[in-house]
């Protein structure tokens, strides 16, 4: 065999590799385009939410606010335990370091022109994020307000002596 007639038959079976791995490739992301993953929001488990399905107030509202207990501590940074004016506050702090900055009113003199100024950064997402981990943990706790008082009045209290009634005679 002479080498011009190798050089030719490495170049061909390469290009037919190349060429089946291009396709194969192709096909799978095809498949990846069509597949959309069963139960969940969006698509994807945002937060856990594929896991609220129990029935419990807590998943109904995990459901319903798209965000659990726990991203809603994580995003305030309270702890479980903490009272609502403490996550009120937490809230209103970082509410407040989110928000676009208050236009300034003009001035006779103008800074120089070399000195620079920094802006406050503002996150129109992260802010939004903290109402909604706020808006979260009011409903968690309006539920559980409420809570006790439903079972105390639709439910009769257990007695506790045995289960069968008395034999009447």
């Amino acid at each position: 065999m002479s080498a011009p007639k190798i050089i030719v038959q490495i170049a061909i079976a390469g290009a037919q590799i190349f060429g089946k791995a291009f396709i194969a490739a192709g096909r799978q992301a095809i498949q990846n385009a069509k597949h959309r993953p069963e139960g969940g929001i969006g698509g994807a488990d945002i937060a856990g939410i594929r896991n609220a399905t129990s029935g419990s107030i807590t998943d109904k509202l995990t459901l319903q606010h798209r965000m659990t207990l726990d991203e809603a501590r994580l995003i305030l940074n309270v702890k479980k335990e903490e009272p609502m004016e403490k996550i009120l506050q937490h809230y209103e702090h970082l509410f407040k370091a989110n928000s676009p900055p208050k236009p300034k009113q003009t001035e006779s003199v103008k800074p120089r022109a070399s000195a620079r100024q920094s802006t406050p950064i503002h996150s129109h997402y992260l802010q939004s994020k903290v109402v909604r981990a706020k808006e979260r943990l009011e409903a968690e706790m309006k539920a559980l307000s409420e809570t006790p008082e439903a079972s105390q009045t639709t439910a009769p209290p257990p007695s506790s002596g045995s289960t069968t009634p008395p034999p009447s005679s």
